[in-house]
């Protein structure tokens, strides 16, 4: 009987700490952007090199301060491919991360396939944002566009 007491306190214990892992993974740490903050003003990097805030409408994002990887964000801009392409450089290795389901705007998957496919593009929107981490704009002819965080190569260094 002893042992029956023991086998089920251990697998209760270890249903509590993966539902415990799994919230903490999914939802404890995330928090919204407030798109009138600082952080939801989004930049492009122009052909020279610097940052200029790019134009947007409908921000939505997410964030959280345990990564600088888990920023993302979903929002329209009324500026042209044609005119961004001109204008910004473009961000060739450009790799969504997963972002957590409830955060249901931001499917990296489509835009990964979108990005290889060619119905979307990847502009640099600034590098270093954290130290080793880019932060990368995908934009769709029909305005829609997405940004998230990704390592650069001066991590591997």
């Amino acid at each position: 009987m002893n042992g029956k007491i023991i086998a089920g306190g251990l697998v209760l214990s270890g249903l509590i700490a993966g539902a415990a892992m799994y919230y903490l993974q999914v939802h404890a740490f995330y928090r919204p952007v407030a798109p009138a903050s600082a952080e939801a003003v989004i930049r492009l990097t122009g052909l020279s090199r610097v940052p200029e805030p790019m134009l947007t409408e409908g921000f939505q994002g997410i964030d959280a301060a345990s990564s600088p990887l888990r920023f993302r964000g979903c929002f329209t801009t009324p500026q042209s491919l044609a005119m961004l392409s001109e204008t910004y450089q473009p961000y060739g290795a450009a790799t969504p991360l997963i972002a957590p389901g409830w955060f249901s705007c931001f499917d990296a998957k489509q835009i990964g396939d979108d990005l290889q496919a060619g119905r979307a593009l990847a502009f640099l929107s600034e590098t270093n944002i954290h130290p080793g981490i880019d932060r990368v704009v995908a934009v769709y002819a029909d305005g829609r566009a997405y940004a998230w965080h990704q390592p650069n190569d001066t991590l591997e260094k």
